[in-house]
């Protein structure tokens, strides 16, 4: 029998990604929104024309989050993963490129995307 599910389907969720409203670099994956905002290192504000839906690389759909440069860092740390929060919620958690950060530096979110495949 054969699987399929519609790119609204898929959309739906993505938009609910799109809905968070600070992009976050952590030194560890939180364990939830309150987790996340205590343990930044840098916080970038997102707005909706910082997400865009489009065709997955390999199948399905995705959502990329755009580049965010010239961001505070206000703590000293290893970033290793990057969260997206918004005002109730951690919607997505992320690992990144591990990078130093030194506090009163600035610092740059190169554009990623989170990615639902299609079912097989």
């Amino acid at each position: 029998m054969a699987k399929k599910c519609a790119n609204s389907v898929l959309d739906a969720a993505l938009d609910k990604i799109a809905t968070a409203t600070s992009m976050i670099a952590l030194a560890a994956e939180p364990a939830d929104r309150a987790a996340a905002l205590s343990g930044a290192l840098a916080t970038a504000t997102m707005t909706g024309g910082d997400y865009s839906n489009a065709d997955g690389d390999t199948s399905g759909r995705k959502v990329t989050v755009a580049q965010k440069s010239g961001v505070d860092v206000d703590a000293d740390g290893t970033a290793t993963h990057v969260a997206l929060i918004d005002g109730t919620e951690l919607l997505y958690v992320t690992t990144c490129t591990s990078q130093v950060l030194t506090s009163g530096n600035t610092m740059t979110f190169p554009a990623w995307d989170a990615e639902i495949a299609d079912p097989t």
